[in-house]
């Protein structure tokens, strides 16, 4: 479980005087408390990943908006702040082996049009696990139903 190494990882961080990781790593450990109240429970391990991915987009908008608003300084940090989320997210799954999936799920479920997408789609979700962001499933789908 990540929230309990979570402290350990701040001490250590805080040891190597690393600002970014030491605030990232505070943050992610507010997010899991936040989201412990909400629930009225302790989290599981795929309840912990949903928050890490959610965090980890945030920064993804972030980079977006300081780069389109030229605040190259800002966009680097929420990067370092991203690479630092990283480290609690599955590896992501390569396009060969995402294609594979998709066109398994495809014949599994014998889509023929874009009509079968929300089939396909639901089906490649539970395959990938959290490994390929849903985008990505999305366009591989729409480019095999198409």
């Amino acid at each position: 479980m990540i929230t309990s190494t979570i402290n350990q990882k701040i001490q250590e961080a805080m040891k190597a005087r690393d600002d970014v990781r030491v605030s990232t790593l505070r943050l992610l450990s507010s997010a899991f408390n936040y989201e412990r109240i909400a629930k009225q429970h302790e989290l599981t391990k795929e309840e912990e990943l949903v928050v890490v991915k959610r965090e980890a987009k945030k920064r993804l908008e972030a980079i977006e908006a300081y780069e389109k608003a030229k605040v190259q300084e800002k966009a680097d940090r929420e990067k370092e702040e991203l690479a630092i989320l990283g480290e609690f997210l599955p590896k992501q799954m390569s396009d060969e082996e995402l294609e594979k999936i998709v066109e398994e799920v495809v014949r599994e479920t014998g889509a023929t049009s874009i009509a079968d997408m929300g089939k396909v789609m639901g089906v490649a979700m539970g395959k990938v696990s959290g490994r390929a962001d849903g985008g990505r499933v999305s366009e591989l789908v729409k480019s095999k139903l198409s």
